[in-house]
């Protein structure tokens, strides 16, 4: 169990406790804070209050977080698309729907269990829970990975990502009609503040963020885009194409209700290039948009 305490200041003054108190952490969800209410683990001037009370200024607030329960990652043998395999790293190209490590909520079927499976020697970098993960991408974006199989490829992998040395287009298809050609979306990244699940353009507590994009095809209400990431901020392209008045089709989280139903967001991962961790040569996969992706396209070329 670990203790935190935290000052209510003059700007915080009635707020709603769970809203004070994920404002304090970008890791805490208001759910999960409801849930430490519900059991106490929060204390306000030492005493237990409601979910619904309302902090004041002065006020202390203490939050008991509970040890985080072990996930044992299971080696599961999951099919793999591997575009690319030696010592060092492996390209993989991870289908709609899998999630790329296991967490709470998702313990089995992610890519990792397969990697698992698959290979034995994974950089151990991020900790157990994300053996050779070097980035992600969400759930319901398909496309393709790298993973490092030693810290050394690694570190160095992860470095090019810093530096922004590697080449990451996606395809997407967005709503609306795109008129220029190509564009540069520079706009920072952070926490959205009324939903802590979501990623918004703000300045505060934001990082850099910048897409550039071209147009593909143009469609009655839709338009095909290339994306090509220069940061790689959590939802990045999904908040950005949403900030120009663009958002993805099929998105739940950034889209329109009104969408194209395609269980998530029209978004692959399609082409990635980066140098060898080894050897320093170049290197690029490029991978086809899945089939449901190519049938919402046949549907709006009709």
């Amino acid at each position: 169990m670990t203790v935190f305490t935290f000052a209510v200041e003059e700007e915080q003054h009635l707020e709603r406790i769970d809203t004070f108190i994920t404002a304090q952490n970008e890791e805490w969800s208001r759910s999960q804070v409801q849930i430490w209410l519900k059991e106490d683990f929060v204390l306000v001037n030492g005493e237990k209050v409601k979910r619904n009370y309302k902090v004041k200024q002065g006020d202390e607030i203490s939050v008991s977080v509970p040890d985080p329960k072990p996930l044992e990652i299971i080696a599961e043998n999951i099919p793999l698309e591997i575009y690319y395999e030696d010592s060092d790293v492996i390209v993989v190209n991870k289908p709609r729907g899998m999630v790329v490590h296991p967490a709470l909520g998702h313990e089995t079927g992610t890519l990792v269990n397969a990697l698992m499976y698959h290979c034995k020697d994974l950089s151990g970098i991020n900790g157990i829970l994300r053996p050779g993960i070097v980035h992600r991408i969400d759930k319901d974006t398909s496309g393709l990975l790298m993973v490092a199989k030693n810290d050394v490829a690694h570190e160095k992998l992860a470095e090019q990502l810093r530096e922004k040395t590697t080449v990451r287009k996606y395809i997407a298809i967005v709503h609306g009609v795109i008129q220029h050609e190509e564009g540069t979306i520079d706009a920072p990244i952070g926490r959205d503040k009324s939903d802590r699940q979501s990623m918004t353009v703000t300045e505060e507590n934001a990082k850099e963020a910048v897409t550039h994009f071209k147009v593909l095809e143009r469609f009655e209400e839709f338009t095909l885009v290339e994306c090509q990431l220069e940061t790689g901020r959590t939802h990045q392209i999904r908040v950005h194409m949403k900030y120009i008045g663009f958002p993805l089709a099929g998105d739940p989280k950034y889209g329109p209700r009104k969408t194209i139903d395609i269980d998530g967001q029209a978004l692959h991962a399609a082409v990635l290039g980066f140098k060898h961790p080894r050897t320093g040569e170049y290197m690029e996969f490029s991978s086809p948009i899945p089939k449901v992706m190519e049938d919402v396209l046949e549907n709006l070329r009709r």
